[in-house]
Order: structure tokens, then C-alpha cells, then sequence
């Protein structure tokens, strides 16, 4: 008699389809990724510069400078009552923290290409530890911002300790408009040539180097519709205690915050699965 062979369970390991929930329990096991990918893009990013962190000082106070004498002495731009390097730089403090998450975040799959294909992880990490990265810089202009208060005698503002709030906002507008981009880049390789440009309008679409006091009056509501305008004149209420910046800019802003950042989610883990194919 022929023994019958018994047959062996087997598994087929398939992607998921349709737009995937996000796993914060994942991402939490995790999370040392998260810090040992930012802390090595940190390194990397000053580790063989002749100027080191001064860079960090120079990115936003030469902008702020040379922004503080054209619209500030020659265009003669309204600030609030206060002295124009204060005024704008309290603005582009935010604005780089926001463009420097995208920008980052935007091509660090593709950067990161070599590890995403050999190594499991959640993928969703790369883009979040380059934004990560970004908040270093962040503090360093923070702190630059405070001393050029004392210069100044602008005294510190009460309403500073709601200054979390829209730090927290801007941190999930980056972030959530990152993971598009860097989800798109894989993709559209071509897609990153185009961000600078864009990065570049947006931010003249945006109150940094100018207050939203010059934006007419019926035309505010729609312009706040630009969620980086209620987070820009948050941090300038914080510093320097002036703003023309209403509750409802400020929850247009986080609203944005959030859809962007939960859809952003939403959409990196739908099409993750396809990474290591196209990189």
C-alpha cells in the first residue's frame, strides 16, 4: 500500500488593498528608529561643514536681514509698531520650521532607498524622523529670537504660553503634507523639482514678510484658508503681543493641521506597500 502523504499547511502572503489604517501601536514599538534616523541626519548635516551650527544661526538671520531692509527701510512695509527684523523674523521662524519639514521629508524615501528595500520597519518613520530632524534648527532660531527681543527691549509677551499651540500646528501641517510628498516622490521623481518653486510662492502667499493688517478686510477669511497664515501670526502674537489674527484663523489653521496630517497618514499607507518595488 502507498502510504498517503499528508498535505502541509501553506500561506500566502499578500499586500493589503485599499487605503490601510495607521498603527500608532506600531510606530511606537518602533520608535528607536525614529530617533536614531534623526539623530544620524542630524550628524550628517553638520558633520563635515566648515561653519558647523552657525549655519543654523545664519538661515534665518540673513533672510531676516536682507527681508528687514528691503521691505522694511525701502518698501517701508507696516509692522505693527514694532522693529521689522523682530516682526519678520518672529514670522520666519515658523515658515522655516514648515518648509524645511516638507522639503526634508519630501525626498527622504528615495534617499533612504538602500535601507527601505533590505530592512522592515515601519516606512512612514523615514519621513517623520527628517522632520524630526528639523525641529533642532527650529530651537536654535528660537533662542537667536529671544536674544534680538532683549536687543530690542521688547519685553516677554503673557500670551507666550499658547506659543505649544501653534507649534504643535505647524509640526502636523509639515508633517502631514511630508507624507504626501514623499509618497508622490517615489513615484514622480521629477515631482521635487517643483517644491522649491512652489515652497517659495507659498511663502509670499503667507504673512512672513508682511502682516496680515495689509490683506483687506473682506478678503481675511478667505486668505486664512492658507493654514500657514493663522500659525505665522500665532507665533507673531506670542513674541511681540501684536497680531491681526483671530480665533477663527487659528482654527481654520489647526483644523488644516489635522485633515492634512490624518489624510497624509492615510495615504502614505495605502500606497507603502509598493515602495521597495519602484525604488
Amino acid at each position: 500500500m502507498i502510504a498517503c502523504q499528508e498535505k502541509k499547511p501553506y500561506w500566502k502572503i499578500r499586500p493589503q488593498k485599499g487605503w490601510n489604517p495607521l498603527d500608532l501601536l506600531e510606530l511606537w514599538a518602533y520608535r528607536e528608529v525614529l530617533w536614531m534616523l534623526a539623530l544620524r541626519d542630524i550628524k550628517l548635516r553638520y558633520k563635515q561643514t566648515a561653519l558647523g551650527v552657525v549655519w543654523v544661526i545664519l538661515q534665518p538671520l540673513l533672510p531676516g536681514l536682507i527681508f528687514a531692509v528691503i521691505f522694511g527701510k525701502f518698501a517701508r512695509l507696516p509692522s505693527d509698531g514694532q522693529p521689522y527684523l523682530l516682526f519678520v523674523f518672529s514670522g520666519l521662524i515658523p515658515w522655516m520650521l514648515f518648509s524645511n519639514m516638507i522639503q526634508r521629508s519630501g525626498g527622504s524615501l528615495v534617499t533612504e532607498a538602500r535601507l527601505i528595500t533590505k530592512v522592515y520597519f515601519p516606512r512612514m518613520l523615514v519621513p517623520l524622523a527628517s522632520g524630526v530632524s528639523v525641529l533642532v534648527d527650529f530651537f536654535v532660531s528660537m533662542g537667536l529670537m529671544f536674544f534680538l527681543m532683549v536687543l530690542y527691549g521688547v519685553p516677554l509677551q503673557p500670551v507666550l504660553g499658547l506659543l505649544p499651540i501653534f507649534l504643535l500646528t505647524a509640526i502636523l501641517l509639515g508633517a502631514g503634507i511630508g507624507l504626501w510628498l514623499s509618497a508622490l516622490n517615489v513615484k514622480y521623481r521629477d515631482f521635487m523639482y517643483a517644491l522649491p518653486f512652489l515652497v517659495q510662492v507659498w511663502m509670499f502667499a503667507t504673512p512672513v514678510v508682511y502682516g496680515m493688517a495689509v490683506v483687506p478686510e473682506k478678503w481675511r477669511f478667505l486668505y486664512s484658508f492658507n493654514p500657514m497664515v493663522g500659525v505665522v501670526e500665532g507665533f507673531r502674537l506670542c513674541f511681540l503681543g501684536k497680531s491681526s489674527v483671530g480665533v477663527e484663523h487659528i482654527a481654520l489653521s489647526v483644523g488644516a493641521a489635522l485633515a492634512f496630517f490624518i489624510l497624509g497618514s492615510l495615504y502614505f499607507r495605502s500606497v507603502e506597500r509598493g515602495f521597495a518595488d519602484k525604488l
